[in-house]
């Protein structure tokens, strides 16, 4: 038994959860960059799509967020104090959830690709291309929300190097793909930001596959066909009590991000590619300190059903202290290098111009977003999840969001008072993190419940 604790310690430490993420999430940064890169090759206008419908499908993925990021901490929570087979029955429930939901979503989008592209004003010179990338892509929505949960599931488990294993994979045949439908090689057809969508599903259909194998055989018991008929409405009502708030969260970061674009939309086509080739390049800033956010949002709710507070309430400084300086050394390495990389997506000097300002403001964007990682996800490993939504409803609409339209558009100030705004956002929601995880509240109830179940004394309280 010993063993077995020791093992499991050890499965859920910090830098064995953290090296695998690391890597899938910057195999996922390579996809997004190789996209960005080989579809420039088409147009900047090609670009501008690629980027916008990115945004959109990223909001459409909160619809089951809700789901999966609810289950992945419920799944560790449950095992960290021994309860497996509910953590089993918690994976089956979300995957079968989320792919409904997912089936929703692919059916919409090829129903109505053109319509939603306008209602977001996309420039109209734009919208034939996006007609096409978001019906072919956003067809594959099922695909994307299942590869969301299944990964989650099994990351969770403290098994991360399956979809590392899977982003690799997926990579490779997608870049493969991707430059034979650009450029007509390896006797693919020359289809252009066609070719890229077929590229992005099949990729990610293999994907889903590798990952639902990995699935069956994640818990304590393998997973049988008969399985998917299992429900429990109250593992389902504990999910939905820690996931519709994260849920919330993350759609009101991506539908204010979304908002945010379709003002870039309206200032030009010039403004929308600079920030879709920005996004690329911020990626790199944050790939490792991400990674550690994430590991250390499963070791905490890990620790945090196993009762051991303490540990879970030092976990988050440990990853402030690495990753902090790794995110501001990686901004600074971007102002230094960032105009040669952009040149590579680039000749569009305007383009190029924009992108040069924007590095800076990204020097000072990039601790902000490096905090509300660590903390924002060390709160909801506890369950904290509502008070992050709230600060994310209030601030991110108030200050992203309606900041950006009014002073990056209604008074003309552009693209660089957007950013500013976006800069406001993060750094008045990292003080607040900061000061709710000092507070230890649901620590310590988790404290006092525990001492509840050893006296046996239903009045001991917070």
């Amino acid at each position: 038994m010993k063993k077995n604790k020791g093992s499991e310690k050890s499965k859920f430490s910090l830098w064995l959860l953290a090296w695998p993420i690391f890597i899938e999430q910057f195999l996922q940064f390579l996809l997004g960059s190789v996209d960005t890169l080989m579809v420039s090759r088409i147009s900047d206008n090609a670009v501008a799509v690629v980027g916008f419908s990115n945004q959109l499908f990223n909001a459409l993925t909160t619809l089951f967020a809700t789901v999966a990021s609810g289950a992945g901490i419920v799944i560790a929570q449950k095992i960290g104090s021994r309860k497996e087979e509910d953590a089993r029955t918690v994976g089956i429930i979300a995957f079968n959830a989320t792919g409904a939901i997912g089936l929703g979503l692919s059916i919409l989008l090829i129903a109505l690709p053109r319509p939603i592209a306008r209602i977001l004003q996309l420039p109209e010179e734009l919208l034939p291309l996006a007609e096409v990338y978001i019906s072919i892509v956003g067809g594959g929505m099922i695909l994307t929300a299942l590869m969301a949960v299944l990964s989650t599931a099994i990351r969770n488990t403290g098994n991360t190097k399956g979809p590392m294993m899977t982003a690799i994979g997926m990579n490779v045949i997608h870049i493969v793909m991707n430059y034979g439908f650009i450029f007509g090689a390896f006797g693919f057809p020359q289809w252009g930001l066609t070719g890229v969508a077929i590229s992005t599903v099949v990729s990610r259909l293999l994907a889903t596959i590798v990952l639902f194998v990995i699935f069956l055989g994640a818990f304590h018991r393998k997973i049988e066909r008969k399985d998917f008929a299992l429900f429990d409405r109250k593992l389902f009502k504990e999910i939905l009590v820690i996931g519709w708030p994260l849920g919330v969260n993350s759609a009101s970061w991506v539908f204010s991000q979304l908002a945010i674009f379709s003002f870039l939309a309206v200032l030009g086509s010039t403004e929308l590619a600079a920030r879709t080739y920005m996004n690329t390049l911020e990626s790199f800033c944050f790939l490792l300190g991400f990674s550690l956010a994430l590991a250390a949002q499963i070791q905490i709710a890990h620790l945090y059903g196993a009762g051991r507070t303490k540990e879970a309430y030092q976990a988050v400084f440990k990853v402030l202290a690495i990753g902090l300086p790794l995110v501001i050394v990686n901004a600074f390495i971007l102002v230094v290098f960032g105009h040669n990389v952009l040149g590579l997506f680039t000749k569009d000097q305007d383009i190029l111009a924009l992108c040069g300002a924007l590095l800076w403001l990204n020097l000072l964007l990039q601790p902000g977003k490096m905090v509300n990682m660590a903390i924002g996800n060390s709160l909801n490993a506890v369950g904290d999840t509502r008070y992050t939504m709230n600060i994310s409803l209030i601030f991110m609409w108030v200050v992203a969001t309606g900041c950006s339209y009014w002073l990056g558009v209604s008074l003309g100030y552009g693209i660089i008072a957007i950013y500013s705004c976006m800069i406001a956002d993060e750094y008045i929601r990292a003080v607040l993190s900061f000061l709710r995880w000092r507070e230890r509240k649901f620590l310590r109830m988790k404290e006092a419940d525990m001492e509840r179940t050893r006296t046996g004394d239903p009045a001991i309280c917070v």
